[in-house]
């Protein structure tokens, strides 16, 4: 696995809290671009280029995680989810609390299910039952290492599941932003192409909104992750994205909450894929959004595309992709921008 592929994974930064993504992401993009900012929101807006044309990129830095809300007099830690986290993958989990003396290693606990009543071990554990054991005796020593209100990521370690596959924390959407680094280093177009790396997309496309507001592209991608349909359990009529298959073009959002991405876009971005011979999938999702449904609606409407890379366990702690996916995703980025910049 490339090295700044696995730094960028394994960096922490839940929404409202990308601090360290955001030094990753403001170093690197310096390294192609003209001009890095970190905005009034905390987005990382890079520009690259001139010309008449204003295309923007945006792929979000921040992950789902937790947030410290209690600690008890037995020095066990309860929390809150920052963003959306089913409860059933929670119990076991290695967790890490980012707190300002340092990283603190924690086991997400519950009540075990040997010393549950029959109606109890039934129904699923919600997270508000649950708390992070830090192996301490009490609050006060716990309150020595944890404050309130200190962000917790997963604890997970990036790596290669086999051949092209990967996993890692945070591949929504790490994966996005290293792909975003990736086709600035390459592009070479006649226009102003702005790279930014938002915050705080998993909970409500919020630095989406702002920074496309203060940029006023002509034309923009969204790059992100989606949910792959080649594991057990799931229909082909519910998802039919396999891993491997190539770049997913996303059409709509949400069943039309999000983005609906118009006839002219939809053509562009499928025509371009088969001149070129990029591997495509098409993506039509029921639920879920990306910031292309934030960045399309801003000021007067912006003609605005999604490429997702498609990933199995999406907000977990470990998601798993395909290299191959990511260099579609690359590429046909880079073909769309070199065509709208010359229109």
């Amino acid at each position: 696995m490339d090295q700044l592929l696995k730094k960028i994974l394994d960096a922490s930064g839940i929404s409202g809290y990308e601090k360290e993504i955001t030094g990753i992401m403001k170093a690197e993009l310096k390294k192609s671009c003209s001009e890095v900012i970190i905005d009034n929101f905390g987005n990382v807006i890079a520009r690259k280029g001139k010309g008449k044309k204003k295309i923007m990129i945006a792929a979000h830095m921040d992950e789902v995680g937790f947030l410290v809300k209690h600690i008890s007099k037995e020095g066990f830690i309860y929390f809150i989810k920052v963003g959306g986290i089913d409860d059933r993958i929670l119990l076991g989990q290695r967790v890490v609390i980012k707190s300002k003396k340092g990283d603190i290693q924690g086991i997400i606990g519950a009540k075990p299910p040997h010393l549950m009543k029959d109606d109890e071990s039934k129904r699923t554990v919600k997270y508000e039952d649950m708390f992070i054991d830090i192996g301490c005796k009490s609050r006060e020593e716990a309150a020595k290492k944890v404050e309130i209100a200190d962000p917790i990521v997963f604890d997970a370690d990036a790596g290669i599941l086999n051949g092209d596959l990967c996993y890692g924390k945070a591949i929504d959407n790490r994966v996005g932003c290293y792909a975003m680094i990736k086709i600035m280093e390459k592009l070479k177009v006649p226009a102003e192409v702005y790279a930014v790396a938002t915050v705080q997309e998993e909970v409500g496309l919020k630095g989406a909104r702002t920074s496309s507001f203060k940029i006023n592209p002509d034309f923009a991608i969204a790059i992100d992750t989606t949910v792959a349909g080649d594991t057990p359990g799931i229909k082909e009529t519910e998802s039919n994205l396999k891993l491997g298959s190539g770049v997913a073009i996303t059409i709509i959002e949400a069943s039309g909450r999000g983005v609906i991405v118009n006839e002219k876009v939809k053509e562009l971005f499928i025509e371009t894929a088969k001149k070129n011979n990029v591997r495509y999938q098409i993506d039509v999702i029921e639920g879920g959004m990306t910031d292309g449904a934030i960045i399309y609606m801003n000021r007067e409407g912006i003609h605005t595309g999604v490429l997702s890379i498609p990933t199995r366990y999406i907000h977990s702690s470990t998601g798993v992709f395909n290299l191959n996916d990511l260099d579609s995703a690359v590429d046909l980025a880079i073909r769309i921008i070199e065509k709208v910049a010359k229109a």
